[in-house]
């Protein structure tokens, strides 16, 4: 496993992210090969090794839907936890995480802990990569937030959201706006809330109905506004609940702190 393309960004006194691709090349635990032979084994003490006529067949193995699927998920939750060591390291902080309940805190200073991760490919591309062999390789975009003042949420994307996704989970402010926009306007408007209301699920524990059904439509100009900039990082403000958003284009990343 390995994590590339490093990214870390300070939102404020005290609140640090990281970004990051992480890899995995599969291989095969346990290579099955074949020797056949011309002759009858029990033959072998009467004839010279030599002598006989060796084929080497090598079984192509490859991986299940399910063990592909459970391979990403490995590849995800070790990512993101190397990932927060890293940024723990770049902050000299010597801490471990508390996995025990939500939201996520350092055992030792408290510091809450969010990650979020998404995979390379989708459930139909999946299922077309599970007839290939081992020694492919997997990828993931992984990225963590730490923050000493209280819940943070950060939502990592790479692809866009469906619109009859949207459709159904958007609320009737949001989709009026989206819907008199252009359908590119109206697709990366779509994806920048649908990250948005992942965080704040993360934040809050919402049940994922109920956070995808909050209204952000407030947020929608300041967003617009966000789209058309050059900017490495923009940040919104929320009047409620006085968070902020920031989102780093770059490394599809949307944070709420």
């Amino acid at each position: 496993m390995s994590l590339t393309q490093l990214h870390y960004t300070q939102l404020d006194a005290t609140t640090w992210c990281a970004t990051a691709k992480v890899s995995e090349t599969l291989k095969a635990q346990q290579e099955k090969i074949i020797w056949q032979t011309a002759a009858f084994t029990s033959h072998i003490a009467c004839y010279g090794f030599a002598e006989f006529n060796w084929q080497h067949y090598s079984v192509v193995m490859t991986l299940s839907v399910r063990e592909l699927a459970h391979k990403q998920r490995q590849l995800q939750r070790q990512g993101v936890r190397l990932l927060l060591k890293k940024l723990l390291s770049k902050l000299d902080i010597n801490d471990s995480l508390d996995e025990s309940s939500f939201p996520y805190r350092l055992n030792n200073n408290g510091y809450y802990v969010c990650f979020s991760h998404t995979s390379s490919a989708n459930k139909s591309s999946v299922n077309e990569r599970s007839a290939s062999t081992l020694n492919e390789t997997l990828e993931s975009r992984v990225a963590v937030i730490i923050s000493r003042h209280r819940p943070v949420g950060i939502d990592v994307e790479s692809n866009h959201v469906k619109w009859r996704m949207a459709q159904r989970f958007y609320s009737i402010n949001e989709l009026s706006v989206l819907n008199s926009l252009p359908i590119i306007q109206r697709d990366n408007l779509a994806k920048l809330l649908w990250q948005i209301k992942e965080s704040f699920i993360k934040i809050h524990q919402y049940t994922l109905a109920q956070g995808l059904g909050m209204n952000y439509a407030a947020l929608i100009p300041n967003l617009m506004c966000c789209l058309e900039g050059e900017s490495t990082i923009q940040v919104v403000q929320c009047d409620l609940p006085h968070y902020r958003v920031a989102i780093l284009p770059n490394q599809q990343t949307i944070i709420i702190f």
